[in-house]
């Protein structure tokens, strides 16, 4: 006889999937169309209809920790071809969105990134630290912070002095780390938990080193945006993502350089525009503003796929982060220096926000879509 099973659906929890973006959940009537239309479903255990069912019945411990969720990127075929109009791309969306929540910690901290009316106080957060130790550093006699930096030459070294940036920026990249970390060890076990229960795996624990070697695998596909290109609906999604993530990894590149000449060889900025890495950070900061730009084209001309504020503050993150850098450097060049400082301050709000309540948004979708990949590749999810 088969094992019976009480289900008790999670009202609460279909209340908050529908809240993020998936309010046409209750459309799907269980035809299976979007299993058979998604071009990068596993043969074995195909998504998103069974995701879709238990998303209906508020089945939350079957779709938190289910990595097949992190699988979909959201290409619009699944939805374009539904019957019904349930758009199932943008309810598993709203299940990453919650999942996001749910392993990042302190949960307060994560429903402020997701409340609109919270978005001014996640901006003052980081102008308030920032000015506050500055503030407070010169009271000791620590001039870290220069209101009248003066001189001909605009330094925002002299204004905001890289010390005191750096002394809030690596403390908070080793705690997003942290979250990271303890987010991502509950999402591995949970993931496994789904997949013995599931019959997916035999195994008790996930062998390390072998699933070290699966994530070495997926790295290309990853770096190509590979499955963005499988997609029929949106395939110019992908130059758009390709920008911004390479944007993201070329300014990271940077940052080290410089991190090294300045606290390792004591190279002081600002640096010449000759300088090789110079026109890596230029080139990166184009292709950020260019990016985003037309993924916000893209959400404004798309009917079909929702955009909800998590979407939106992603994007406007993103594209401040860009737009007030490139614009600094500019105004540096042109001599305004007035202008320049101020931009320089906000552009340091804008790349704590990035950086801070990364784990929070919608940005950590690049942590845990590669190690739910990764997965996959270990299970042998072809």
């Amino acid at each position: 006889m088969a094992d019976k099973y009480l289900i008790e659906p999670d009202v609460e929890f279909i209340k908050e999937i529908q809240k993020m973006g998936g309010d046409t959940l209750k459309k799907c009537f269980q035809c299976a169309t979007c299993s058979v239309a998604c071009p990068i479903s596993p043969d074995n255990r195909p998504f998103p209809r069974k995701e879709m069912i238990a998303a209906s019945w508020g089945l939350k411990d079957r779709l938190v920790g289910n990595g097949d969720i992190w699988l979909c990127h959201n290409c619009g075929d699944c939805t374009a071809l539904c019957p019904r109009g349930a758009k199932p791309g943008d309810t598993l969306g709203a299940i990453r969105a919650y999942a996001v929540t749910e392993y990042a910690a302190p949960k307060a901290l994560g429903k402020m990134v997701n409340d609109p009316d919270k978005f001014l106080v996640l901006l003052l957060i980081p102008a308030v630290i920032f000015l506050a130790l500055g503030i407070v550093l010169k009271i000791f006699g620590v001039n870290w912070l220069n209101f009248s930096p003066g001189g001909e030459e605009i330094v925002h070294g002299k204004f905001f002095s890289t010390w005191l940036v750096d002394l809030i920026m690596v403390p908070t990249s080793l705690w997003v780390v942290a979250i990271f970390a303890l987010g991502l060890r509950r999402f591995l076990g949970d993931m496994h938990e789904n997949a013995l229960r599931e019959g997916k795996t035999d195994k008790e624990k996930i062998d390390a080193v072998e699933f070290l070697k699966a994530l070495w695998r997926v790295l290309p596909t990853i770096l190509k945006h590979k499955k963005f290109s499988e997609c029929g609906e949106n395939q110019e999604r992908a130059t758009s993502h390709l920008m911004v993530f390479y944007s993201f990894v070329g300014l990271f590149i940077v940052t080290g350089i410089f991190f090294v000449a300045l606290y390792g060889l004591q190279i002081h900025g600002p640096y010449s525009q000759w300088n090789p890495v110079k026109w890596l950070a230029n080139v990166s900061g184009i292709a950020l503003v260019i990016g985003t730009f037309l993924m916000i084209k893209e959400r404004l001309t798309n009917k079909d796929q929702v955009t909800v504020y998590k979407d939106w503050y992603l994007l406007i993150i993103v594209m401040g982060v860009g737009l007030s850098g490139m614009l600094t450097e500019a105004t540096r060049l042109a001599g305004v220096a007035g202008l320049s400082y101020t931009l320089y301050f906000i552009h340091l709000v804008f790349v704590f926000n990035l950086f801070a309540f990364l784990p929070f948004s919608k940005l950590a979708h690049l942590v845990y879509r590669t190690v739910a990949m990764a997965y996959a590749e270990y299970g042998n999810r072809k």
